[in-house]
């Protein structure tokens, strides 16, 4: 049986291992949801029929949509404790902070892990951490705030890591490995500072340009609805498009985050890179703005340094094809889902209500 409960759960890693014990299934949602979220979440748990080997259940959103339950065995997380582990340089008596909410597979990964003798889980603190598991954006804000000499290895998904934020990381003694992967795949390649290989037990393939995986990390469906995962016998995909070169896989985002503008065909990822390379751009939303007769206007959000203002427009000529540079500049927050991943539906809305401002306001 699925039991949801919230992150805001006092002694939560504790709940967990008491719900597994009992041979349920605990699924963690977010505080912040509205009461309408938790009864639809709720109701899908309740009703949804899991195989017997399930333990652990998951959301995932990715960049839109409603949330939809992720179901996994035990063992496609626990597969992955050791090279977590030798990544993290963290065993049993470590202490590894995790500042993404409870509510991400991310840190539901890490909780787990704790429970089979992992590190030490920190809910949102850092000062006493000997690791770090979370988001560039999560890694940022401690490195603004301060490290403590204790920390020393920082895992780092949910989102791109800028090269600069990993010199930054290095720079203060912490070494770094990022890593894709998606909730239905887990892990799928790291990168510990040459670029993207498959994640030590993963196999990759490019099919049409879409990327396939095989592992044990594979999740075993979803609860109550369908999402992008498919399978090919013991290979799975989520739909991302992808280039393997000498084993070293470069993401093209989701199939269908592509922009449609008047004849070209955008790929998001790839102007976000370029915009990134901006100096004084810290990072880059790219999405679709609805035009009519031509499809959707190329448009960024962008996160600036406080002394930025009106030139990356113009200095995006130098990166960008016309095709592909922006037609609308906004500068605000980045939305993100709860595991740090970027919310391209939810940035289109904040533009749409006025709640970010245009580039140069």
């Amino acid at each position: 049986m699925i039991i949801p409960l919230t992150d805001a759960e006092p002694d939560l890693p504790q709940r967990l291992g008491r719900i597994r014990a009992a041979g349920d299934i605990p699924l963690v949602g977010d505080r912040r949801w509205s009461t309408s979220d938790w009864d639809a979440i709720t109701a899908k748990a309740r009703c949804a029929q899991v195989p017997e080997a399930t333990a652990w259940a998951t959301l995932t959103s990715g960049s839109s949509g409603a949330p939809r339950i992720v179901l996994r065995s035990a063992a496609s997380w626990a597969d992955s404790f050791a090279a977590a582990s030798e990544f993290l340089d963290a065993g049993p008596e470590s202490q590894v902070a995790l500042p993404v909410p409870p509510a991400s597979s991310l840190t539901l990964f890490s909780l787990a892990h704790s429970l089979s003798g992992g590190p030490k889980p920190l809910l949102g603190g850092t000062v006493d951490a000997d690791a770090l598991h979370g988001t560039p954006q999560s890694l940022r804000a401690l490195l603004d705030a301060g490290v403590s000499p204790r920390l020393r290895t920082a895992l780092i998904g949910g989102s791109h890591l800028d090269p600069a934020l990993r010199q930054r990381a290095e720079a203060a003694g912490i070494r770094v490995t990022a890593y894709y992967g998606a909730a239905e795949l887990s892990f799928v390649a790291c990168d510990t500072g040459e670029g993207l290989r498959a994640f030590p037990g993963a196999e990759l393939e490019i099919r049409d340009g879409e990327l396939w995986v095989r592992s044990p990390f594979i999740a075993s469906g979803y609860a109550g609805a369908t999402g992008p995962l498919r399978r090919d016998g013991d290979w799975a995909t989520v739909g991302d498009r992808a280039e393997l070169n000498d084993g070293y896989l470069r993401l093209l985002g989701r199939a269908d985050d592509a922009i449609l503008s008047a004849s070209a065909t955008i790929v998001p990822e790839e102007v976000e890179a370029a915009l990134r390379l901006i100096p004084g751009v810290r990072d880059a939303l790219v999405f679709g703005y609805p035009r009519e007769h031509i499809g959707s206007l190329v448009s960024a959000l962008l996160e600036l340094e406080d002394d930025v203002q009106v030139t990356v427009p113009d200095l995006s000529r130098a990166q960008l094809l016309p095709a592909h540079r922006p037609r609308r500049w906004f500068t605000g927050n980045i939305p993100r889902t709860a595991s740090g991943k970027p919310a391209r539906v939810e940035a289109l809305r904040l533009v749409l209500a006025g709640e970010v401002q245009p580039l140069g306001r």
